[in-house]
């Protein structure tokens, strides 16, 4: 393996096309200010670097990313880059990964607004992640141990497990498709709305007016905090411990809790069978 070592870049396409090489060491900074410096690598591992340049690295094939620091000069950091690892690294660029493949991310500090779009095949482990809007339109993502924070989170995405974790967003999930999200806090407004495929295993829910007009909804062993107006035209098999302030609407399906302060049924739009019960109704 080539070694590029303890230099700084700053032209365009610094490194453009480089391959097989270890760049360690290396600041990606200066007057010049140029774009694109690891564009179109091949098999390259990038560790202990700095970065403060746009667009570093787009189109890469087999990379390692390590040790490193992108600023949030870092635009876009990487792009259009298959079959990644990302590992103990800190990223503050806006749109960090977008339309990548196959992307391992272990270990990382993440602030970036719109993180992972439109990605296929992405695993996240043991990461903090503060994006706005996070994994919009993406596919096929795993999570385990991520402190997150956000607001329109997990938009429009197909095949998404989370297991965990602590998800503070507000309409996390909606429009998505076959989630499944086991031992975890999810906190926010407007949960899953229009949601299909949803499955939450021994979660925490906070929040207004959760799991309104999905499909498939299932809820094992969950808790529910501050849920108002829930359910609403959902078909939904629910079993909750403790209370639940209120369910409106229903649409379909069985929801069982301890308690539930309010069932409201009023100004349906739809015929609404749902069976809602409590646990003492069901002992009986």
């Amino acid at each position: 393996m080539n070694l590029i070592e303890n230099k700084t870049f700053d032209s365009e396409r610094a490194l453009y096309n480089i391959v097989d090489t270890r760049v360690k060491g290396c600041t990606f900074a200066g007057e010049a200010d140029g774009e694109s410096v690891l564009k179109e690598t091949r098999d390259v591992l990038i560790e202990d670097c700095s970065f403060s340049l746009r667009y570093p690295i787009w189109h890469a094939k087999k990379y390692e990313l390590k040790n490193s620091k992108l600023d949030e000069k870092t635009r876009a950091a990487l792009w259009y880059s298959d079959d990644g690892i990302i590992e103990n690294t800190e990223i503050k660029g806006v749109k960090a990964l977008r339309e990548c493949r196959n992307t391992i991310v272990r270990n990382c500090d993440i602030d970036s607004p719109e993180f992972g779009w439109k990605t296929d095949n992405t695993t996240i482990t043991d990461s903090t992640i503060v994006s706005e809007y996070i994994f919009l339109d993406a596919k096929n993502i795993e999570i385990d141990h991520l402190d997150f924070k956000g607001k329109y989170s997990f938009q429009y995405v197909d095949g998404l497990v989370i297991k965990n974790s602590n998800l503070d967003t507000k309409d996390a999930f909606w429009h998505s498709k076959n989630v499944t999200v086991t031992d975890s806090v999810v906190k926010g407004e407007y949960l899953a709305w229009f949601s299909e495929g949803l499955t939450l295993i021994r979660c925490k829910i906070i929040g207004t007016q959760p799991l309104c007009y999905c499909k498939d909804l299932k809820l094992i062993d969950c808790e529910m905090q501050d849920c108002d107006l829930s359910f609403e035209y959902s078909d939904v098999q629910a079993d909750v411990k403790g209370h639940i302030d209120s369910v409106k609407n229903p649409k379909s399906g069985s929801i069982t809790a301890d308690s539930i302060g309010e069932l409201i049924y009023e100004d349906s739009i739809m015929e609404c069978r749902a069976e809602v019960k409590t646990r003492s109704q069901t002992d009986k």
